[in-house]
């Protein structure tokens, strides 16, 4: 027998009559049922009312309708996915050049200004290499100046045989001149055989003179026309050497790599002394303060998703805080057709598979700005694809009857 068991006295033959009867029975019975004195009776105990379950019912009734009534007058026109993570648009900062790295002042999870150092190459190899170009340079510059120098000689030269051909015209003048007065007297007897061949001797001379002066003058021209080409030639080999000078310039400005835009510096990869080549990732530059969502909807949801619409963000980093987007944007294809291997449906067996489109949701700048959303954290995602400029849905159009009341109040 367990220790719970209770042993209570048969006193159901024991005398009880009046009222004291009654009461001692009662008493003995663990005054578990109520004693009617008149009657010296002991009368049934009252059975007690259960509102525990009537109570769940109604607050069951209660809940289920305000669900439903939330559902039709908001939730069935929101848009929800919790295929969403945060995104930014991260810099790979490179090395365009090569050599040993300096310094790197920044570490992992530093922020950084637009403009910051973020690593220092050794610069003198690039020092030397500009310091050379310029010199070049200056060696072009001085030969310009020769150049320009000689072209003026020339065009002395130039009218020196000009002047010359002038004076060699002159004399033929003279001479032809001559020669036909000495052959008129030649023909009257009144000149010699001597001075006549004098004359001829004198208008050949000439003439060849002034031949020999107009040779010399396109001599000098065309002396000056290589002058020309050859300073033309000095000048493009200058213009070769500026840039040159310019490339130089830049390579010993990308010594220096800065910073591009704010942010948060992760995953470093450059350290003092290492020896970096053109394209060799540095580290990673991540804008904190231009996060984003891309949320991953499926294609049976984007009937009514556009850009602008606001969008509640359930953030799991802020412990389910909520704040709210918008809307910017759909991508152009799904996410599978921008994989490395898109999917090839033309060819084998074919087994339908909803597809999902990337949808861009931009962040609250306050909320970005605290540098809690880090990029590739999960967030839940609920559109509002309502009209916001139309009144919201009322009790009686959640249930279909606003326009049997419209039509009852037209009537009257």
């Amino acid at each position: 027998m367990s220790d719970s068991t209770q042993i209570r006295p048969d006193l159901s033959n024991a005398p009880h009559t009046g009222a004291a009867g009654a009461q001692s029975l009662a008493k003995a019975q663990g005054a578990a049922m109520p004693v009617d004195v008149k009657q010296g009776q002991v009368l049934p105990a009252p059975k007690r009312r259960n509102f525990i379950i009537p109570m769940l019912v109604l607050v069951a009734i209660g809940f289920g309708g305000y669900k439903g009534y939330n559902y039709f007058v908001e939730g069935r026109f929101r848009v929800a996915t919790d295929d969403a993570y945060v995104k930014a648009d991260t810099a790979v900062i490179a090395a365009k050049i090569s050599g040993y790295i300096e310094t790197v002042p920044f570490d992992n999870n530093n922020e950084v200004k637009a403009g910051d150092i973020l690593t220092k190459i050794d610069p003198v190899d690039f020092e030397l290499a500009v310091t050379a170009a310029k010199n070049k340079l200056l060696t072009q510059d001085a030969a310009l100046l020769r150049m320009d120098t000689q072209m003026k000689a020339q065009n002395s030269t130039i009218e020196q045989a000009r002047a010359q051909l002038e004076a060699a015209e002159a004399d033929q003048a003279r001479a032809a001149s001559a020669y036909v007065r000495t052959s008129a007297l030649m023909q009257s007897g009144n000149a010699t055989q001597a001075a006549f061949e004098q004359a001829i001797a004198d208008r050949d001379r000439t003439s060849a003179v002034v031949e020999g002066g107009k040779a010399a003058v396109n001599s000098a021209e065309a002396g000056l026309q290589v002058l020309k080409a050859q300073r033309n030639e000095v000048s493009a080999a200058r213009s070769e050497l500026e840039i040159v000078v310019a490339r130089a310039q830049r390579d010993l400005d990308a010594t220096i790599v800065r910073a591009p835009f704010d942010g948060v510096i992760g995953n470093r990869a450059a350290q003092p002394g290492q020896y970096v080549q053109p394209g060799v990732r540095l580290m990673a530059l991540v804008p904190l303060d231009a996060v984003y969502i891309e949320a991953n909807f499926k294609e049976t949801q984007l009937a009514r998703i556009k850009p602008g619409q606001k969008v509640d963000l359930e953030l799991d980093a802020m412990s389910g805080r909520k704040v709210e987007g918008t809307v910017q944007g759909l991508s152009p294809a799904s996410g599978s057709e921008f994989s490395l291997l898109p999917p090839e449906n033309a060819t084998g067996n074919f087994t339908k598979i909803v597809q999902r489109v990337p949808v861009r949701i931009a962040v609250d700048p306050e909320v970005a700005r605290e540098h809690i959303l880090r990029p590739g954290l999960s967030v839940g995602v609920s559109v509002r694809t309502r009209d916001e400029s139309l009144p919201k849905p009322s009790l009686l159009s959640a249930l279909g009857l606003d326009r049997l009341f419209s039509t009852a109040n037209a009537s009257h």
